[in-house]
This record gives C-alpha cells, sequence and structure tokens, in this order.
C-alpha cells in the first residue's frame, strides 16, 4: 500500500501557499505600478531595502547610546552610571571651557543630557559640580534627603545628589549632581555622585586611592504634623510656642544622623519653613576653619563657631567636632515673629535633646 505523501497533497499547503500568495500580490502590486522587467524589480527591491535600514538607522540612533560617548564630563560618571539615573537614551555633554572635575567653584560647568523617543524628544539632563563648604556649619542639608551608609558620604533628593570626597581630601569638598527634574531612580543618581566624587579625589591626587561605594539609603522621612512634645522627633524637645501661633505646623526630618541630621518646620500658610535646625556629625562635610570662637562662650560645652553669621555652635562629641545649626525663620502671623520666642531656652533644648539623640556626652550642666 502506498503510504500518502502530504507533499503530493494539494489540499496541505504547509505555509507554502501563504508565502507563496504574499509573493503573488507583491508581483501584481509591482506589476501595477509598471515595475514589468527584471531590472526594475530588483531596483525597487533596493529602495526598499534602502528605506528598512534607514528606519531602523533612525530608530538606534534615537532610542539607544549606539556610537554615543562611554562618560561624561572628563569621567565623572560613566554612560551606564548616567541611564540608571536618567534612564535611557542617547546620550550628550555640553562641557564649558574651564570646567574641570577637580576644580572647585570654578567658572566653568559640565551637562550631560539623555534624549529619548522618535517623534517629539524628551531631554533628562544632569550638571555635575565641585562645591566647598568654606562658612557653613551645615552642610546641604534637607530634609527629605536620604543619606548615604556604607564608605560613602553624602544623600539625595529626587533632583540633588552629593557625596563628600574621601578621607584625606580638602575638608568641605563635595561632588553635587543636580537634575532638570524630579527623578525616581534616586539610586543611580546616588551612584552618579559618589562616582563623580572618586573622580574628582582621583584628579586632585587625594583620598590615597580610596574607593567610596554607598552600602544603603535611609527612608525618606515623612511630612507630618508637628509634635510639640518631641519636636523633629527628638524625645524631650518641647520648646515653649508663641501663644499666638494659631496656624497648622508640619515637619519633616531625616531618619538618619550621619553625615546631615536635618529637620525643618513648615506652617500651611507658607513654603518657606518657619524654623530649621540640623546637626552636621561627620567634619568632613565642613570647610577647614577655626572651630570656635572664644569671644562667645555659646551654652554648657557648646561654642559658638568662629563664623557667628553661620549660628552654628560647635561641641566636641566622642572626641570629634560636632555642628548644631537652628535657623532663625519667622513664622507668619506670630506677633512675637517666632514659633518659639525664647530662643535660649530652644538652644538648651535642642542641644540637650539633639546631644542625646546622636550619644553624645552631656552638653548642658
Amino acid at each position: 500500500m502506498k503510504h500518502a505523501d502530504h507533499h503530493d497533497d494539494p489540499s496541505v499547503d504547509c505555509g507554502q501557499g501563504e508565502t507563496q500568495g504574499v509573493g503573488t500580490r507583491l508581483d501584481t502590486a509591482l506589476t501595477a505600478r509598471g515595475f514589468t522587467t527584471r531590472r526594475l524589480r530588483l531596483r525597487a527591491a533596493a529602495v526598499i531595502v534602502a528605506i528598512t535600514a534607514g528606519v531602523s538607522g533612525v530608530l538606534l540612533y534615537n532610542l539607544t547610546n549606539v556610537l554615543g560617548p562611554d562618560s561624561v564630563c572628563g569621567g565623572a560618571a560613566t554612560a551606564d552610571e548616567v541611564h540608571a539615573a536618567l534612564g535611557p537614551g542617547r546620550i550628550s555633554e555640553e562641557k564649558s571651557d574651564g570646567w574641570s572635575p577637580s576644580t572647585y567653584d570654578g567658572p566653568g560647568s559640565c551637562v550631560a543630557t539623555v534624549s529619548s523617543g522618535l517623534f517629539g524628544k524628551s531631554e533628562r539632563s544632569a550638571s555635575f559640580h565641585i562645591a566647598f563648604d568654606a562658612k557653613t556649619a551645615d552642610g546641604p542639608a534637607a530634609p527629605d534627603a536620604r543619606l548615604f551608609s556604607g564608605d560613602a558620604v553624602g544623600g539625595v533628593t529626587g533632583s540633588k545628589a552629593w557625596a563628600v570626597l574621601p578621607e584625606g581630601c580638602t575638608k568641605g569638598l563635595r561632588a553635587e549632581v543636580g537634575l532638570s527634574d524630579d527623578s525616581d531612580r534616586v539610586e543611580g543618581l546616588a551612584r552618579l555622585a559618589v562616582v563623580f566624587a572618586n573622580t574628582a579625589a582621583k584628579e586632585r591626587n587625594c583620598g590615597d586611592g580610596r574607593t567610596l561605594a554607598v552600602k544603603s539609603l535611609s527612608a525618606q522621612g515623612a511630612r507630618m504634623p508637628v509634635d510639640f512634645a518631641g519636636l523633629c522627633g527628638l524625645p524631650g524637645m518641647a520648646p515653649a510656642k508663641a501663644p499666638d501661633a494659631k496656624n497648622t505646623y508640619r515637619q519633616q526630618a531625616t531618619t538618619a544622623f550621619t553625615p546631615v541630621w536635618s529637620c525643618a518646620i513648615t506652617s500651611d500658610e507658607t513654603s518657606r519653613p518657619v524654623e530649621t535646625f540640623s546637626i552636621t556629625t561627620e567634619p568632613r562635610v565642613t570647610g577647614d576653619r577655626p572651630e570656635y570662637s572664644i569671644e562667645a562662650p555659646g551654652f554648657g560645652r557648646a561654642r559658638w563657631t568662629a563664623d557667628r553669621a553661620s549660628r552654628a555652635l560647635v561641641v566636641t562629641c566622642q572626641g570629634k567636632p560636632v555642628y548644631f545649626s537652628m535657623g532663625d525663620g519667622f513664622a507668619p502671623g506670630v506677633a512675637t515673629h517666632y514659633l518659639f520666642p525664647d530662643r535660649t531656652d530652644l538652644w538648651k533644648q535642642f542641644l540637650t535633646a539633639g546631644g542625646t539623640a546622636i550619644g553624645c556626652e552631656p552638653i548642658i550642666p
């Protein structure tokens, strides 16, 4: 008996009919458009291939970083690190004359931009800057910051990250990366600042070759109603508020104390803080300067810093200087201007409660 062979059965197509159908339709379409000779049909095929390759090339160029730079801003960050912070796309940079990854507060600047999208491009940019805190004692404090743990010292918000250069570099130098808009990639932004700090240290030949890394980030502090019995989450800090303070007030504080703990109290009537507090527990954040002023004794063991304009007190805690800063914001609608009018009592309570929170020896007798 002869076995049925589907190759001989016209009812079994195995896809050939579909292929042949496409070929027939293409042949009919080319004939209808006047492509009746082999030469004309080969020319049409070449045009189709070129158009397809062109479209693929445009997509490749607009949606990826193929043939783009491997790093930006003199090695401040790699392309992969920029993508981790800003998202995928084509990377470009704009670097002005005089900019260097090792120079602080210089005239130059460098901005890296990631462009994405085929139609109507969207762009995200990151600016790189080396800052030097020579006169402030609270560093780049921000109550909504997530602070680093690990070898790196710094913090990150949705639009800015900073990292202090390694031990052995000039005190007060930090690498900053600012974004054109808020990012939901704070881990990538934090790494971007740390890589920049490592690059700056290498360029300045400082830090003894140390390579910084971020181990983890603290949680972002929640904005909540003020606890007047434990201001800013500091147990025992309960200063008397002004009797005519009738507004609704909220507080937000970082959830970690290293390197810079910060808290801001705001009123629902204004976006500006009416009181700010910060504790700098890492001396490398601040610039080199006289630690305190002999003429300004301060409170207890705390002494005013030499730069009185910074409104900061310095005290030795566990063998190293720690800085306490307090902003003198005005409270709207309060006749005495301050939400807490007794400033001496406020300072003493802040030093006592804040010192206890960071494990400092008693500051106020």
